[in-house]
Formats: C-alpha cells, sequence, structure tokens
C-alpha cells in the first residue's frame, strides 16, 4: 500500500513533501488524514501538526544551534493568520542566541484542536494556536473569554474582560506546562442555517452543530430546547451537505473560507459569542529557548498577535459582504426579537456555570461586566 503525503509548510515559506500515516478507527476501518472536503473545512479555524525530523540543509540554513518549534494551526495556508505567523517565523529565525526555527503545519492536518493539545503534551507539537475550545482542555477557566452565549454586547467588552482576565489564565497555563505567546480573537460567531433561523423557536427545530466531546456543550443546548450534535469540525460541512445538521455557530470569516455559506444560506445577524483564542508553546520548548533570545521571540510573538486580531474582526466584518455578494440571505434582529434571544442565553446560564465556565470565572466575568456597564453609563449622563 502506498503511504499518502501531505504538504508541510516552513517559517522561510518553503514546503516539503512528509509521509501521511492513516488513522485506524477500529474494526478494521481507516480515516484518512486528509481529503477535499477535511482540507477546504479544517482550512478556515485557528491546526495540529505531525512530529517529524527536520531535514538537514534546513537545520544548517538555520543554524546549528537553532531551537525547532512546530507550532500546529486550523488557519488555512495563505490566510492572514498564517502569514502572519510565517512573518513571526522569520523574525525568531533571526533572533540573538542562534534563533528559533518554526514549521508551521496550517489547514488542521492532522485533526482537532484536542488532539492537538495532546500530541503537545506527547512532544510532538511544540505550540499551538488553539481557540477557548482547545484551550479549555488544558485550563477550563479559559472558556470564560468565549463560552458565554450572549454575554457579551460589544468587542469593546470582550477586550475588556481579556484584560482582566488573561493575567490570571496566563498563570494558570504557565502551572499546566504552557507559555501564552499572545492572545487573538476573531469577532462574532454568527449562526448559519439551511432554513432561515430568526428566533430561538426556530433553532430548537433544527439540529446543530457542537463540538465533540463537549457533554457540557450538549447539556447547555439541551436545557434550552435545542438539538445538539457532536461533531468534529472536520464534519460540519458534510454533515450539512447529508442533512446530519442543519445549522452551525461559525464566525463569518470562517463560513466563507470553507464555504459553509454554499449548504448553509442564511445567517442570522447575532452577535452570539466572540470566538476567542491564543497561541501557546509548552513550557519545555520555552526552557529551551535561549536567553539572550526570549526577548525578540515573544516581541514578534505579541505583534503577530496585534495583526491577527486586527484583521481577524476586519475579514469577519468583509466576509458578510463577499457572502452576500455569492447569495447569502442576512436575516437582520428587530429589539423584540434579540429580547427573546437573549433570554434564551440567560436560560442556559445555570447550566453553563458550573459545567462549562467555572463558577469563580463566570460570577467574575458577570461582576466585571456589570461595573464596565455601569461605569460606561455614568460617562454618558
Amino acid at each position: 500500500m502506498k503511504r499518502r503525503r501531505m504538504a508541510e509548510w516552513w517559517s522561510d515559506g518553503s514546503f516539503r513533501a512528509v509521509p501521511v500515516r492513516p488513522r485506524r478507527l477500529g474494526s478494521g476501518q481507516v480515516a484518512q488524514t486528509e481529503g477535499p472536503a477535511r482540507r477546504s473545512l479544517l482550512g478556515a479555524l485557528l491546526a495540529l501538526g505531525l512530529a517529524s525530523a527536520l531535514p538537514a540543509h534546513e537545520c544548517a540554513s538555520a543554524g546549528d544551534s537553532a531551537v525547532r518549534v512546530r507550532l500546529g494551526t486550523l488557519a488555512p495556508k495563505g490566510s492572514s493568520y498564517t502569514k502572519h505567523l510565517q512573518a513571526m517565523g522569520e523574525r525568531w529565525r533571526q533572533a540573538p542566541g542562534g534563533g528559533v526555527l518554526l514549521t508551521i503545519y496550517p489547514d488542521g492536518t492532522m485533526g482537532g484542536e484536542g488532539d492537538m493539545v495532546r500530541r503537545m503534551r506527547l512532544g510532538q507539537l511544540q505550540a499551538g494556536m488553539l481557540t477557548a475550545v482547545g484551550l479549555a482542555e488544558i485550563e477550563p477557566a479559559v472558556a470564560g473569554l468565549q463560552n458565554l452565549p450572549l454575554m457579551f454586547r460589544s468587542l469593546d467588552e470582550v477586550d475588556y474582560i481579556g484584560e482582566k482576565l488573561q493575567p490570571m489564565l496566563e498563570r494558570r497555563l504557565r502551572d499546566k506546562g504552557f507559555v501564552v505567546l499572545f492572545w487573538g480573537d476573531s469577532g462574532w460567531v454568527r449562526f448559519f442555517s439551511k432554513q432561515p433561523v430568526i428566533r430561538p423557536d426556530d433553532l430548537r427545530k433544527a439540529k446543530l452543530f457542537v463540538w465533540t466531546r463537549s457533554a457540557a456543550d450538549v447539556d447547555t443546548y439541551r436545557s434550552v430546547g435545542f438539538n445538539p450534535v457532536p461533531l468534529e469540525f472536520v464534519d460540519i460541512l458534510p454533515s450539512l451537505q447529508t442533512g446530519l445538521i442543519d445549522a452551525v455557530p461559525l464566525p463569518p470569516s470562517i463560513a466563507l473560507a470553507s464555504q459553509v455559506d454554499r449548504a448553509a444560506p442564511h445567517m442570522l445577524d447575532l452577535a452570539y459569542a466572540p470566538l476567542v483564542g491564543a497561541t501557546v508553546i509548552t513550557t519545555k520548548a520555552w526552557d529551551a529557548v535561549p536567553e539572550a533570545a526570549r526577548d525578540a521571540v515573544r516581541a514578534a510573538a505579541r505583534e503577530a498577535g496585534r495583526f491577527i486580531k486586527a484583521d481577524g474582526r476586519r475579514e469577519s466584518v468583509e466576509s458578510v459582504e463577499a457572502m452576500r455578494k455569492r447569495g447569502l440571505q442576512v436575516h437582520a434582529l428587530t429589539p423584540d426579537i434579540e429580547a427573546e434571544w437573549r433570554r434564551a442565553g440567560e436560560a442556559a446560564y445555570p447550566t453553563v456555570r458550573g459545567k462549562i465556565v467555572p463558577e469563580d470565572i463566570f460570577d467574575e466575568v458577570a461582576k466585571q461586566l456589570a461595573m464596565y456597564r455601569a461605569a460606561r453609563a455614568g460617562g454618558t449622563k
């Protein structure tokens, strides 16, 4: 049997072909690790790499003393996300003390974010750009930045809560073996559906995608009458096409890149929740970076994070207009319908608090938002 090969993207912009092993599912079945549907869909999110030895000539070009970091991301090759990671890698290569040789694995090469975290723990990856879904597998408190339906009313509020929580979250992640290089987000998650979804009752009639291995998410949606279907992200597009699911929550930029809007041509203009994430590196890999290089490495990472966040938010807005041109129907909210959705979100909070977001984090976010809104209201009088 001939072994299939995949592309590896190096930080200098070149590509190499490396073997891809099929993933055995059991009962003699084998799932291929890539394919047209997988590549097009997984390439839409913020990916998992494969541990492999660097070619000798690449090592020499970066210097024999270079620290090697393999970084996985669900972002597509050629996207603004991976372009900024590539620029970061170029600066790492030139860092003092021999530099850091970054290898980027885009397009969801080997699975979901849970797999990525596991591979970092095994040393097969040293870094990953993860959403809060993956980060919460390391530290559940990170869910407080994202998994709060309709809790945030503006991206300014998202930024404010990030400033309050991120220092504490970074300490907790460090205690569990990971160093945060930068935080970011991709703007708002919206509902895309095969049939119009306007009110919460419309979504209750649909089969809604949720991340697999998240029993708490399933419980939360069911607690307010929704019908969640747990799947890996790779399964969204084929599941929409076959009718296994009818609706999916995604940022517009991801829906555009993965062509989800062609199978689900309706979008509800509701800021359901932000898609927040961070790029992390294992403490073992970070400790291997020479002291002389760490300031330069961290500065390059933070700059990449600022660009990724700004581009992610901008592209999310621009993507809606791009999808409109190819047939997307955007359904606006009236104040009464928005109030219905907020009531549905609040009805889920007793399940979210403690099951998805730790109780202390949920309470802290709610308290900080109340203080923020009170201060803003007082400033406008």
